[in-house]
């Protein structure tokens, strides 16, 4: 059985479906899709803590889906900006996880993670997909996936 290491960019993931398709990502849908017949060996989805109760609750359910969600407090500096992202964070553990795994499947579009996928292929001979939306994932990103699988309609909640 293939084994798989999952790791979520929970904030890219939210803001690029929300802003193409006004909807949210479906987590149990993917879950299923992308565990089906495969050994997990790790899931991860890294977040904003919040005392949002919605938030919360958020949180709960990705971790009765199968996640270990790991949080990071969200800074809002002097000038008014905002910091509250995980980039180092996944790409470290995606580093350590790839020398044990078939696969990673990686939520994101941030380009970013090129260079990262580009060294764990080379490296440990690891297969990467990742999951986007299409128009709002890096091309580079793409390019350096062995799969791409475009976010569409299918992993969204449809809202009734």
């Amino acid at each position: 059985m293939e084994t798989v290491a999952i790791f979520v960019d929970v904030q890219n993931i939210y803001y690029t479906t929300r802003e193409k398709y006004r909807s949210n990502f479906d987590y149990n849908q993917f879950w299923y899709i992308a565990t089906e017949g495969k050994n997990v060996v790790e899931a991860n989805a890294y977040a904003i803590a919040s005392h949002d109760p919605k938030q919360r609750q958020f949180h709960h359910i990705l971790r009765g889906i199968g996640f270990n969600v790991k949080l990071k407090p969200f800074i809002q500096r002097m000038d008014g900006s905002a910091k509250g992202d995980w980039d180092v964070g996944i790409a470290l553990d995606v580093y350590e996880a790839a020398a044990n795994v078939d696969r990673i499947v990686l939520l994101s579009g941030d380009g970013d993670f090129e260079v990262l996928v580009d060294r764990i292929q080379q490296r440990f001979n690891t297969k990467v997909d990742v999951y986007g939306v299409p128009g709002l994932t890096a091309q580079s990103l793409i390019d350096a996936a062995d799969n791409f699988i475009p976010i569409d309609e299918n992993l969204l909640i449809t809202r009734n």
